[in-house]
């Protein structure tokens, strides 16, 4: 097995002295610091969204990975810094106003940030302004809204209606989710997209990279 492939497991498992141990010997090796984390690190977080998405591991592994993740990208980014590398796509996040819940974002952000997104992360609990002034800020790719809560859901489309009237809203694809959330809601509300759980969302989220 080579040492990228031992990466992407070691991801896997959230084995973190394992990742560091192997990102050393990788680049002490030659091995592009960019080839670690795409071929190593971002593709072992992405199998293992591909298995949460089917039930196989929960939520503990993916954090787990995640912490393996963001840690082997802390010792890379001095070398991806210096070789220039910049982030695949930007991207806003968080739970709108009322809502408290912040699970289902942070397991989207992680999954995101596999998917090679830099990330935004206004927390809980936001108001429509606060977003409209992260996305003229940061001038992200995707905007993405959770709500998990029924009396909170219709904030969703609070937003897109103030980013729309800020005059933003042809910068910038607006995603929706949580429990409660429908593709057709989303529809109704003026949403580019949905997705029914994390892995699904970064799938989405990098389709519109493309676009």
């Amino acid at each position: 097995m080579s040492i990228i492939d031992e990466v992407s497991e070691a991801v896997q498992k959230g084995q973190v002295q394992a990742v560091l141990e192997l990102l050393s010997q990788g680049l002490d090796e030659g091995i592009a610091a960019q080839q670690l984390l795409d071929d190593g690190l971002l593709h072992g977080l992405s199998l293992l969204g591909v298995r949460f998405k089917n039930n196989e591991v929960f939520v503990p592994q993916v954090l787990l990975a995640a912490r393996a993740l963001n840690k082997g990208t802390e010792l890379l980014k001095p070398q991806l810094i210096e070789a220039g590398v910049s982030a695949r796509g930007r991207a806003v996040i968080g739970t709108v106003k009322g809502d408290l819940h912040d699970i289902g974002k942070n397991l989207v952000k992680l999954m995101l940030e596999g998917a090679g997104f830099e990330v935004i992360d206004l927390g809980v609990d936001v108001p429509d302004d606060k977003f409209v002034a992260a996305v003229s800020e940061h001038q992200p790719d995707v905007l993405l809204l959770s709500a998990l809560l029924t009396t909170t859901m219709q904030q969703q489309g609070s937003v897109i209606k103030a980013v729309a009237d800020a005059g933003l809203r042809e910068q910038v694809k607006i995603m929706v989710g949580g429990a409660p959330i429908t593709p057709g809601f989303g529809a109704e509300i003026g949403a580019d997209g949905y997705a029914p759980d994390a892995a699904s969302a970064a799938e989405v989220a990098t389709t519109y990279l493309a676009a």
